[in-house]
C-alpha cells in the first residue's frame, strides 16, 4: 500500500505568502497542511494564497483544514484564499458553499 504523499512549499514576500501544495489532501495530509498555514499566522503573515493547481484530489478534511484556517485568519486580520483548484476540489467547495469564502474566482 502507497501512503498519500502531499509536498509542501512556502514563498514569502514581505507579509505575504504563496504556498503552493502538490499531490492529494486526505485525512493523512491535512495535519500537514494545517501545520503549514498555522505557522504562517504564527509568522504574522497577513495574506495567505494557497495555490492548488498540481493538488489532484482534496477531500473534507482537507476542506476542513482550509475553513478552520480562514476562520482563524479572519480572528487575526488576515486572509486566505484558495487559487486554482482541480474540477473536483472547486465541486466540494461549490457543493459546501465554501467557494464563497475561499475562492478568489467563482465559476
Amino acid at each position: 500500500m502507497t501512503l498519500p504523499q502531499l509536498n509542501i512549499y512556502r514563498h514569502d514576500r514581505g507579509t505575504r505568502a504563496l504556498i503552493t501544495l502538490a499531490g492529494e489532501i486526505d485525512p493523512v495530509t491535512a495535519p500537514q497542511v494545517r501545520t503549514a498555514l498555522e505557522r504562517c499566522l504564527d509568522d504574522g503573515i497577513t495574506t495567505i494564497d494557497v495555490d492548488l493547481t498540481t493538488v489532484g484530489r482534496c477531500d473534507s478534511s482537507g476542506l476542513r483544514v482550509f475553513l478552520d484556517t480562514s476562520r482563524h485568519a479572519a480572528e487575526a486580520r488576515a486572509s486566505l484564499r484558495l487559487h486554482h483548484p482541480s474540477p473536483q476540489t472547486a465541486r466540494l467547495l461549490a457543493d459546501t458553499g465554501s467557494d464563497r469564502v475561499l475562492l478568489t474566482w467563482r465559476r
